[in-house]
């Protein structure tokens, strides 16, 4: 069975819906090269095929939408066990699809349902429409494993208000439904009940010429219909980050990363989704948190052509250094939970270092032709 299913469903005024359904339920939908390289070419199709009106893209099972991106066969690339070349490929892919999805002319209606985190926020973000549900869990967590929030993180991170981006990329904080509206990273909440019955209103639209600002219409309309539907589900979900907003703020109001850091840890709280912040934050790579900090730094001016082209040097890099594979080893290979960071604290990070991170392998980057 192949880990990306297609499909064409037709109107019932004679056009097309594509459908792209995310189909490695057991990994939790996570990203192969493969599933990159089979959807990339799809959605260039459809982009011209006159026929498509909208696309939609989903994926098997309850659990998740998209769990992340393929480490596991970064790590062993990395470790010499496969093609050397094997991280650029799979990141310069993957950035490939994010940018085409944040481009792409015609609607894509996203179903966030579940985990939706690293590679799958890249999906999320990426489309025009993205719907979250009552399960879904947002989340950047790659502090976890030694690297950064990647897949154009740098660009909507960086657009989040009063360093709630940068709270939420140190401490890989999960999001929920109500939290990820309101912050902007998704646009409609939606009960997951009704993820079959999108698909038939989508069909039984009108959408007449399917000209672009038609079609972005057509689905606006429909969401909004099960949106205000499904008031009820989400009516008592609380949302964190909005109630934590005004503490965010304060805590990252610090000179230094340094005294950011220091600033969360020291915070008493009872709140359980805050100590779990904290917990992740403590536990996570020192190399993360301070480059995370560099990364939305320079990012913050720029285009999301350019935010592609830095990632992708970035990640190759993060490739080439042990903080990333020691970090995918310990909670996702050997799963002991225990990683032997490069340095024991943010403090002890040495600017060199990460400047080192921050140079790019090539003089001309294999993503310049993104404009």
């Amino acid at each position: 069975m192949s880990s990306v299913l297609f499909a064409e469903h037709a109107t019932q005024d004679g056009h097309v819906i594509g459908e792209i359904t995310l189909n490695a339920e057991r990994s939790l939908n996570a990203l192969t090269l493969e599933m990159i390289e089979e959807i990339l070419p799809r959605l260039q199709a459809w982009q011209t095929d006159e026929r498509v009106v909208a696309v939609l893209l989903d994926s098997a099972g309850e659990k998740a939408f998209c769990a992340g991106g393929d480490v596991v066969n970064l790590y062993k690339a990395i470790k010499g066990d496969g093609e050397p070349d094997f991280p650029e490929r799979f990141f310069e892919n993957e950035y490939r699809l994010d940018y085409l999805l944040h481009t792409y002319p015609k609607p894509v209606i996203c179903w966030g349902s579940g985990i939706v985190m690293g590679g799958g926020m890249g999906l999320l973000s990426g489309s025009s429409h993205r719907i979250v549900t009552e399960t879904t869990r947002l989340a950047m967590p790659e502090v976890t494993i030694g690297l950064y929030p990647d897949v154009g993180a740098s660009w909507f991170l960086n657009r989040l208000p009063n360093g709630t981006g940068r709270f939420l990329a140190m401490t890989g904080s999960q999001i929920n439904a109500p939290d990820a509206v309101h912050l902007g990273l998704a646009d409609r909440a939606i009960a997951s009940h009704y993820r079959t019955d999108l698909a038939q209103k989508l069909m039984d639209a009108t959408w007449g010429e399917g000209k672009q600002t038609d079609a972005h219409g057509v689905v606006n309309s429909v969401l909004r219909e099960f949106e205000q539907a499904s008031q009820d589900v989400f009516a008592d979900l609380a949302s964190p980050v909005y109630k934590s907003a005004v503490l965010i703020r304060e805590l990252m109001d610090h000179d230094t990363i340094e005294q950011a850091v220091d600033a969360v840890l020291a915070v008493n709280s009872d709140d359980k989704w805050f100590s779990k912040a904290q917990k992740t934050l403590a536990h996570g790579s020192p190399v993360s948190v301070k480059l995370i900090d560099e990364q939305l730094k320079r990012a913050k001016h720029m285009s999301l052509a350019e935010v592609f082209q830095f990632e992708l040097a970035l990640s190759v890099q993060c490739c080439r250094h042990q903080e990333f594979p020691e970090g995918v080893r310990a909670l996702l290979v050997d799963k002991d939970g225990q990683p032997a960071w490069k340095y024991p604290d943010v403090s002890s990070v040495e600017k060199s270092f990460i400047d080192e991170l921050l140079v790019s392998p090539w003089e001309k980057s294999p993503l310049a032709d993104l404009h």
